[in-house]
């Protein structure tokens, strides 16, 4: 391994340091205290100057064998970024453009027992701008993000991370390093390169079998034969196969029979199943003598994409069915968890992906404009059940289609389904984000005449490359060009659409910021909704990291500086409007406090109304659509501390939509909604088996912490994997009963109770805006805290009605049970789990408790 220390320079040598590797130049700047946190109030503007420079690494390392003795010997880069000339003893051994590929160069007559290793890198927004200049034909648009992202142009004529140069929730910081793993490889005879597990499910045999590849570099002239044993003895199977190696890169596929006699035991989603996976050992003997062992886990699970016709209603079917099940999908999106990925750990992605299983979700989305994650990240997905849709990344733009960029693409495609296949986790892949719908609505206004030519660059690129590659070798799991993408309809349309977001088929992306987020009415009802979200502030503990107090108010420079979003923050004031007071306090700080309070109640409100409509949605047809599969809020994640549509902080922390969707993703909810002053409430249900329970709504007075009144309904059937209709009056009817309750004054709490313990989370439903809410008082919220043995409970009481009562520890890391929650009793008890050890007492000094009614 070539990992550790090595010299880092500028092009002009005035800046000498010590750079590791895995790193890059602004992690290693930031170590040696040359420059500040790069995330730091307005550092992303303020140290442009590292990515427009050319920074060098070198180091000399001895090789700790006789040089002589090997047949061939590479250098290994896992991965580069991205554009690089590589040195050894001052010998070029080759060059890297493609941040996302693998590099192995053959350096057997180069290296010596002490050698000098160079990687001289060129700055990215230099080459991408070179690149654009040099494609001369025409233009690929966009040449340069919005002016608000304070972004790099050209970043679709470079294989990086494309927000890497700004996006809409990121800073621009085009990164230069050895962001991966780089090694020395010296072997005789064969070497094994890529080794990967596909299980398929024989209809016919009704039998399971493990086709099994490995890819190997040959370097004996002649071919070499040997013995391949495969064991797993947890399911009784072990195969012996003859085996002849050709000379070059050869491949051998095997295919294991699994023992028909055992128990296979499938690996399901989250919430659905265990994810049993099973130990594969895989020995090579060959007759060169020289042994390889493989020690992996096998899991077995199938996958289909069902697109057929959906009876009373025009267009196609989109969901998927895991182990022959329909699964509906509930999720977010991924984006990388941080501008310099080696600050990226196992730890970060285990605290990420282990807050979205732990919010009910079974699906996240890689969205294109990232990296193909880690190894870890996939495996930590492997064991959580959680299902990966994988976007190839390109997204929101145009790219070239010249010959060595193609190349350099299909390298990468090839390098990257090979590494990632073996994951079960993995259930689709998918060409791109947002480009087919680019074309489709001439996003670049692209004049008709020309129209034709990025067509044939588009079916070029993700059709006859991309695809090909995919479908060519790795049938295992379905593809899909685009997304939104109206599936088997657009590839009968030659691949774009007329209308990707048409809602009868594929999946569609909706953003609306301008209508009331608590009407149902202006979401579309899709198949599968893959995006749509709004956005909210991350906490002040967050935010007062990276910044100053004279950056402590909504309308400072910062704020302005850190929304990259056009009329974000404005955006946020406008729907907050439509049901809250916004905050007057005389207090700065106060102020600012109060409006991110309310930026992230509205937030989580609004993903609640929407998501709960897609989920209620995906049983009926209403005017030929419905029968929604899927909902994946956009996103998960932050990339760092700012405004943005995530519900994880940067760090992990939950925002207040994440505790929301712990309970709207819960495996069982009743979810209410009115149409025509009726009121509806829907039972929805993931669990595998109808259940038969009991629906209690109660009415409350904002005035009274004693219920208006409680109506009981017995014997309501929810149906396994469904959602419908259990309960349905008139909105009037039911204020009547309740001590003449009205909308401004009563607000409606109901849930679903069953046998053994069953329970769904408790589920609100608003009558009128809660700034004409009558009677809702000032309250006086309380809570002492003790610990029990790793956790901690904090014991709550209020002396009046309480809405969206958040309890915050500042920076101390941990998350609550539950939190925003509408507070009805007197006495709440909510539990605390820490990420790293604390006290009482730190607990005590660092908890704020606000409530909508401090809001002032």
């Amino acid at each position: 391994s070539l990992r550790g220390s090595w010299r880092l320079r500028s092009a002009n040598g005035s800046v000498a340091l010590r750079g590791d590797v895995p790193g890059c130049a602004h992690s290693a700047l930031r170590r040696a205290g040359l420059i500040q946190d790069p995330y730091y109030r307005f550092n992303d503007m303020m140290y442009r100057w590292i990515s427009l420079d050319n920074w060098t690494y070198s180091r000399t390392f001895k090789t700790p064998f006789d040089v002589r003795k090997w047949q061939k010997v590479n250098l290994v880069f896992e991965g580069v970024d991205t554009v690089a000339e590589i040195l050894i003893n001052n010998i070029t051994i080759g060059r890297t453009d493609n941040m996302f590929n693998r590099y192995s160069f053959d350096i057997t007559c180069i290296i010596k027992e002490v050698n000098f290793v160079e990687v001289r890198f060129l700055s990215a927004i230099s080459y991408a701008a070179e690149q654009s200049r040099c494609h001369k034909g025409y233009s690929v648009p966009p040449a340069c993000p919005p002016p608000v992202q304070k972004g790099e142009c050209h970043a679709n004529f470079i294989r990086k991370e494309q927000c890497s140069f700004s996006w809409d929730w990121g800073p621009s910081f085009p990164t230069q390093g050895i962001w991966k793993d780089v090694r020395i490889e010296a072997y005789n005879h064969y070497h094994l390169i890529y080794f990967t597990l596909t299980p398929f499910f024989g209809k016919l045999a009704q039998q399971w079998s493990l086709q099994i590849e490995s890819i190997f570099d040959v370097v004996s002239p002649k071919p070499v034969s040997g013995l391949v044993t495969v064991s797993i003895p947890k399911l009784q199977t072990q195969r012996t196969f003859s085996v002849k190696l050709q000379p070059g890169e050869g491949s051998i596929v095997l295919l294991v029979n699994i023992n028909k006699s055992a128990t296979v035991e499938m690996w399901w989603p989250n919430g659905h199943g265990k994810q049993t996976g099973y130990n594969v050992t895989t020995v090579f003997t060959m007759e060169a003598g020289h042994k390889i062992e493989k020690f992996s886990k096998a899991y077995f699970r199938t996958v289909e994409l069902v697109q057929e016709p959906v009876s009373g209603s025009p267009g196609l079917s989109f969901y998927f069915r895991i182990n022959g099940r329909p699964i509906f999908m509930k999720g977010s999106n991924w984006i990388p968890a941080d501008s310099f990925q080696d600050r990226v750990t196992y730890d970060t992605y285990r605290l990420l992906l282990k807050s979205a299983a732990d919010a009910n979700m079974n699906i996240l989305r890689v969205w294109g404009g990232g990296v193909y994650e880690h190894d870890e990240f996939y495996d930590i997905c492997d064991e959580l059940g959680i299902m990966i849709w994988q976007d190839f990344m390109f997204a929101c733009a145009l790219y070239p289609t010249d010959q060595n960029y193609l190349e350099s693409v299909r390298a990468e495609v090839t390098h990257q389904v090979r590494r990632l296949k073996s994951h079960p986790s993995i259930i689709l892949w998918s060409g791109n984000n947002e480009n087919e719908a680019a074309i489709a609505s001439n996003w670049f206004s692209i004049p008709r005449a020309d129209r034709e030519v990025y067509i044939r660059d588009y079916v070029m690129l993700y059709v006859k490359n991309i695809q090909e590659i995919v479908l060519a070798f790795y049938k295992s799991r379905p593809f899909i060009v685009s997304s939104p993408t109206n599936g088997l309809e657009s590839v009968k349309e030659g691949w774009i659409s007329q209308n990707p977001y048409d809602t009868h088929y594929g999946d569609t992306h909706f953003y609306d910021y301008h209508n009331d987020c608590w009407d149902w009415t202006h979401y579309p009802k899709t198949r599968f909704a893959s995006e749509y979200g709004f956005q909210s502030w991350p906490s002040f503990s967050t935010l007062e990291k990276v910044s100053s107090a004279e950056d402590w108010s909504y309308t400072s420079n910062f704020s302005l500086h850190r929304q990259h979003h056009k009329n974000g923050n404005d955006e946020m004031i406008q729907q907050i409007e439509y049901h809250f007071k916004l905050p007057q306090s005389a207090d700065p700080i106060k102020k600012f406090k109060d409006m991110i309070y309310l930026t992230q109640v509205m937030q989580a409100q609004c993903v609640k109304a929407e998501t709960e409509f897609y989920r209620f949605s995906q049983s009926e047809i209403v005017k030929g659509e419905g029968r929604t599969m899927g909902a994946l809020y956009w996103q998960l994640n932050d990339i760092w501390q700012a405004p943005s549509w995530a519900s994880l902080e940067y760090g992990g922390k939950w925002k207040l939509l994440h505790y929301f969707a712990q309970n709207f993703f819960a495996p069982l909810l009743p979810v209410a909604y009115e149409d025509g002053d009726v009121l509806y409430i829907y039972g929805i249900s993931d669990l595998h088996t109808d259940h038969l329970l009991t629906l209690r709504v109660t009415v409350h007075a904002w005035s009274s912490l004693e219920p208006a009144c409680i109506l009981v309904k017995d014997n309501v059937t929810v149906k396994a994997q469904s959602a419908h209709p259990i309960y349905k009056e008139p909105v009037s009817d039911l204020l009547r009963r309740c001590r003449n309750c009205t909308r401004e004054s009563c607000v409606v709490t109901f849930h679903l109770v069953g046998q053994a313990g069953l329970r769904s989370p408790t589920n609100h439903h608003f009558l009128s805006s809660l700034k004409d809410a009558v009677g809702l008082g000032k309250t006086q919220l309380s809570a002492s805290i003790s610990q029990k043995d790793s956790i901690y409970i904090f014991d709550l009481r209020t002396t009046a009605v309480a809405p969206f009562v958040f309890l915050d520890v500042g920076s101390i890391r941990g998350r609550f049970n539950e939190n925003g929650f509408l507070m009805t009793e007197r006495r709440k008890v909510v539990v605390f789990h820490p990420w790293e050890p604390t006290t009482v007492e730190q607990l005590e000094q660092a908890l704020s408790l606000t409530s909508l009614t401090d809001v002032v």
